[in-house]
């Protein structure tokens, strides 16, 4: 039996003697070929090659002597055999399992040749196979573990071994945890896994006790690859109560919670009821700063004049301007009243012009009163008694 590597290229030399003449006939013959003639010769030496031998030239290579004469024929057959591996290393893959308390794995390497030795992990001994099976339980299992497969073929050495690995992952939905909605319309919920390995069961489930939901005229599932949606039909204020996304495989389970809030359609108008409240509120608060200010406007410095009240005086000061005269009188005090009250004498003087040479002075009508000095300019006088 001879051994050659895809690839290479293989020589074949048959050789006899015989007298006196012979015939050499080198034949084929394959797994999926009849006996197919190759070269002949009438020469004692006869000499064949394969240039990049390929699996298809794997079988038994016959060299036939014949001599002319007598007729004698001997044969002499060798088998070849097409040693190959695979380009691509070995896959790993998932078994779907009826329940989810263990994992099935294997292990393939098809395409190498002669058949390799598959191992799954570090520790035990290579089988001989091209699948290799491995189931294994929940309670062996962990999160974010790496399983490995190492394959060994007869052309490579044993540091050149090719492997495949699956990295388990828990299951993770993922999804909106709270939804609001209107009363009497329709809504879907989303939910997405597509992390977990081996693939997690997803369904929906509603309420404390999680009652799993089934299609129907009110629930809708559909799936749309790693998505699982539900859709709620007419949503009523009963709809609103917790949801859960519910996904599992043998490595756990994990759930997405989803909070639905039920709105009313008067409780849409809310927002704007708010608004308009708001603005209402600064539009008011405006208008009274406004007349507060206004009501206190003799307090407010103007321009270039400026009016001074004090409780505890008498004194009434009038500025208009610079060029202007500023008289000071001393409003005489009432005698008190039998009620208690005080009255006071506020006269108010015309400010004379630049034309008046006499000062005009003011004169009390109360009897107890001083003299006071009258000017003949009687009639510009102005009396005001409180």
């Amino acid at each position: 039996t001879l051994i050659a590597e895809k690839g290479s290229t293989v020589y074949f030399r048959c050789f006899t003697l015989s007298y006196p003449s012979q015939q050499l006939n080198l034949t084929f013959s394959g797994s999926l070929t009849n006996i197919t003639s190759l070269a002949s010769t009438i020469l004692p030496l006869l000499e064949y090659s394969i240039v990049n031998i390929q699996p298809r030239s794997q079988g038994v290579y016959t060299c036939s002597a014949l001599t002319t004469v007598s007729n004698r024929r001997v044969d002499n057959s060798t088998e070849l055999l097409v040693y190959y591996i695979p380009s691509k290393h070995p896959d790993c893959m998932f078994v779907q399992a009826q329940d989810t308390s263990s994992v099935q794995l294997k292990c393939s390497w098809f395409g190498a040749y002669p058949t390799p030795k598959l191992r799954w992990g570090e520790d035990g001994d290579f089988q001989v196979t091209n699948s290799l099976s491995l189931t294994l339980n929940s309670s062996m299992l962990h999160d974010k573990q790496k399983v490995t497969c190492t394959a060994l073929h007869k052309l490579l050495k044993q540091e050149n071994q090719k492997s495949c690995s699956i990295t388990l992952r828990a299951p993770f939905p993922e999804g909106k945890p709270l939804v609001t909605v209107l009363e009497g319309t329709n809504l879907t919920l989303t939910c997405s896994e597509n992390t977990s390995l081996p693939p997690a069961n997803t369904t929906w489930r509603k309420g404390q006790n999680q009652d799993l939901i089934v299609s129907g005229s009110r629930y809708i599932l559909s799936f749309e690859g790693p998505a699982v949606k539900l859709t709620i039909v007419n949503i009523s204020k009963d709809d609103e109560r917790y949801y859960f996304c519910r996904s599992e495989n043998a490595l756990g389970v994990r759930e997405l919670e989803v909070y639905l809030t039920v709105k009313t359609s008067s409780s849409a108008y809310t927002g704007a009821v708010i608004g308009v409240f708001i603005a209402a509120l600064i539009v008011g608060s405006a208008f009274i700063v406004v007349k507060v200010l206004y009501s206190r406007r003799h307090t407010i410095c103007l321009g270039g004049g400026f009016m001074q009240a004090e409780d505890s005086g008498d004194v009434l000061d009038l500025v208009d301007s610079d060029d202007e005269q500023i008289f000071h009188d001393t409003v005489p005090q009432l005698p008190p009243l039998a009620n208690g009250r005080h009255t006071t004498l506020v006269q108010i003087h015309r400010i004379p012009s630049s034309e008046d040479h006499e000062d005009t002075e003011t004169a009390g009508t109360d009897p107890q009163l001083p003299e006071q000095k009258e000017e003949p300019t009687e009639e510009e006088e102005d009396l005001v008694s409180f």
